[in-house]
């Protein structure tokens, strides 16, 4: 089956079965990276990852199931994001019908649980496999990113610097109430429903004679029924054009600022309604993944 965000990366026009096939074939003959690793049963489990371009290409992971005989068990797509995301305690969980895993944050920036599909599946289970032997399983941090089939790009919307101060004055202040609030201060939990009751109240009035889009600058809300899909408002903070190294397809590598979470999406240029520019904003639906690491 053709994975739905193949495209993201440049294969757009891949449509048949068949041409996935050589692609997948020529990764496994020639990869440009590849670990096994035995789980703590003794099972070895290989990934194979070959670049088709800056920081994009497919993995193809799967089992051995003798010294010679390799049996796929599925494919993505990635890219590799540029910067830390986020230092939030990252608990993982092992998707039921294969190995494969998500990483699940509640993300103070955010306000909810920051759900995403893990890429870097060997070094889960080597941290695994050393639990056996009480050795620490927790990521440090992760790097997000995120691939899209479908954006715009939305103009920005002008503020004084004055604006933007506050703006980052009141960002603190609610960051700092969160996590009082999490850790069970009663004050902050009261402050934070009074706040959230007086910006429905302003959002109400507002919306009667203004557009949404003027009104929300940022956004960041789960999409569909899968739990790592999420549609996104971010302002750009960079970008370059990239090509895929197979098919010569054009694309866009972003850098997002969304809700003070920074992170990258690449898109296909086909997929894209607008021009991009620094400061502008990229609104769409995006699937998120991301690179954990263990200060082991």
């Amino acid at each position: 089956m053709i994975h739905t965000f193949l495209r993201s990366i440049g294969f757009g026009d891949l449509t048949k079965n068949a041409d996935l096939y050589l692609i997948l074939e020529s990764i496994l003959n020639r990869p440009d990276e590849q670990n096994i690793v035995k789980d703590e049963y003794g099972n070895e489990f290989a990934c194979f990852s070959k670049s088709f371009g800056t920081d994009i290409g497919i993995t193809v992971c799967g089992n051995f199931i003798n010294d010679k005989e390799f049996r796929m068990e599925y494919y993505y797509p990635y890219l590799h994001g540029s910067q830390i995301t986020t230092c939030e305690t990252i608990e993982i969980e092992r998707h039921a019908a294969r190995e494969a895993f998500a990483g699940i944050c509640d993300e103070l920036k955010l306000g909810v649980t920051l759900i995403f599909y893990i890429e870097n599946i060997a070094d889960i289970l080597h941290a695994r496999k050393n639990a056996v032997h009480n050795t620490t399983t927790r990521p440090d941090n992760a790097v997000l990113a995120g691939l899209s089939t479908g954006g715009k790009i939305l103009l920005p919307i002008m503020k004084t610097s004055k604006q933007l101060a506050n703006k980052e004055k009141s960002s603190e202040k609610r960051l700092s109430l969160m996590k009082q609030a999490r850790d069970g201060n009663k004050s902050a939990m009261e402050n934070l429903t009074m706040n959230d009751m007086d910006l429905y109240s302003s959002l109400s009035r507002r919306i009667m004679k203004e557009d949404v889009l003027s009104i929300v600058e940022s956004s960041f809300i789960p999409y569909g029924i899968e739990s790592d899909q999420y549609v996104v408002i971010g302002e750009i903070l960079n970008f370059y054009e990239s090509e895929n190294s197979l098919t010569n397809e054009k694309l866009w590598i972003l850098n997002l600022n969304c809700n003070n979470l920074v992170f990258d999406i690449c898109i296909n240029q086909n997929d894209l309604l607008g021009e991009p520019q620094v400061g502008r904003r990229f609104k769409g639906r995006i699937w998120l993944q991301g690179h954990v690491n263990f200060g082991y």
